[in-house]
């Protein structure tokens, strides 16, 4: 079964780019250009994986993320952004990871695979969730090349 990623991010050119790559690699794309666009569809969808604008704008991309989290506490996610203020401002919250615009995307994937091939008993053991001691330890840092919002 395909696993299923809800790509959030306001730029609609990052949303089609990085969603042609996601669907290339074989996981089931779904696509959202709002933080209450992406809460709709996580509740509806029960996504495996959320990519995340952390600066959406018709709300703050933590406040979005936590009902999120809320609706589905197990799923993973990968916060990004290409403002360093926002970056900051967003890594408290219990992401999986966080990565700055410009991604890279072969990092961007290999983050993805790391998180869905953890299982729920060893990412609820695990305390530095976002952090850059993660499993994913390379992958929760600056993207280099690719998207920019």
């Amino acid at each position: 079964m395909k696993k299923r990623i809800l790509l959030a991010d306001r730029d609609e050119s990052v949303r089609k780019m990085v969603g042609r790559v996601l669907e290339s690699e074989d996981y089931n794309v779904l696509l959202a250009g709002s933080g209450w666009e992406a809460v709709n569809k996580a509740l509806a969808n029960s996504p495996d994986l959320v990519l995340f604008d952390a600066d959406m704008p018709d709300s703050d991309g933590s406040q979005s993320f936590e009902l999120i989290h809320r609706i589905q506490l197990l799923v993973r996610v990968i916060g990004m952004s290409a403002r360093h203020s926002v970056a900051e401002r967003a890594r408290p919250v219990e992401m999986d990871a966080f990565m700055e615009k410009p991604l890279d995307l072969g990092l961007l994937l290999d983050t993805i695979r790391c998180l869905l091939d953890e299982s729920d008993q060893e990412r609820v053991k695990r305390p530095d969730r976002g952090t850059p001691s993660s499993p994913c330890e390379p992958h929760a840092v600056h993207g280099q090349s690719g998207v920019r919002d």
